[in-house]
């Protein structure tokens, strides 16, 4: 079987790194899960997840002109789900149109009381001249 991507291929984890593992595939050709495709969890460490010489089924991502072949684990699993992503910070509950209107009645009163402040500075309309 050719490599190409979209392809879903096994290998044998050949070595691991800081920022992914090398994947021998069929053929003696070698590829990189990068971190970020191993798992669909946060990986801080590639070795909490894989180790040399575990057999994994990978899909092949990328090939460049150089020959570098990139795959994903998370991807080669029959339930990955492209469009479901993690949301890393929290969800908010209050709607565009609630934080508008926040927004907007918060500036009218900084302008309202940026106004007063700037009047009474300057002694305010009619202030008498002498």
């Amino acid at each position: 079987m050719a490599i190409a991507v979209g392809n879903i291929v096994e290998g044998v984890v050949t070595g691991i790194t800081k920022f992914g593992a090398f994947v021998e595939l069929p053929g003696g050709v070698t590829g990189l899960v990068h971190i970020s495709e191993v798992a669909d969890a946060y990986v801080k460490d590639v070795k909490d997840y894989l180790k040399e010489r575990d057999r994994v089924r990978v899909k092949v991502i990328n090939v460049d002109d150089s020959g570098k072949i990139g795959l994903s684990i998370k991807q080669a699993s029959p339930d990955y789900d492209p469009y479901h992503r993690q949301r890393r910070h929290r969800p908010t509950s209050t709607s565009f149109e609630d934080k508008l209107a926040k927004f907007m009645k918060e500036s009218d009163e900084r302008l309202t009381d940026l106004r007063r402040n700037t009047d009474s500075k300057r002694g305010g309309r009619g202030a008498s001249r002498m």
